[in-house]
């Protein structure tokens, strides 16, 4: 039995394929559905659990050498809100760019976990370093 990291099984499933740059996608309860890639839903509520809470638990577990998001998070959140995602994403090369852009790369990634998060725009494509 799991003791410590990360509990959930599919999460765990989705993780163990993720390789040397292959991506992979956390979202907010608000994104699309695509597809062509596996989507691990855990959200609960509104917040629940957040982007940044699952991203904080999968670094535990992957190491991250680049991040997009969408350029319009900036206009659509708050400087604390901002701070905290940078400080989350330490040690990664972060490029935003425009939302249709970003969008693009999301066909591409192993897989997307969808979060409860209500934060506009706090979508992460991560590639593993």
């Amino acid at each position: 039995m799991l003791k410590t990291g990360i509990l959930n099984p599919r999460v765990l499933d989705l993780i163990s394929r993720v390789r040397h740059t292959n991506t992979l996608v956390i979202a907010d309860r608000g994104f699309p559905f695509w597809r062509q890639i596996e989507t691990v839903d855990i959200s609960l509520v509104d917040d629940v659990p957040t982007v940044l809470q699952v991203l904080n638990a999968l670094r535990g577990s992957c190491t991250f050498g680049k991040a997009w998001m969408a350029k319009e998070f900036f206009r659509a959140n708050d400087k604390r809100t901002q701070a905290s995602f940078v400080a989350a994403l330490k040690g990664a090369s972060v490029k935003f760019e425009p939302h249709v852009d970003f969008k693009k790369r999301v066909p591409k990634a192993i897989g997307l976990i969808r979060t409860g998060d209500t934060t506009q725009y706090g979508n992460i494509v991560l590639e593993s370093a």
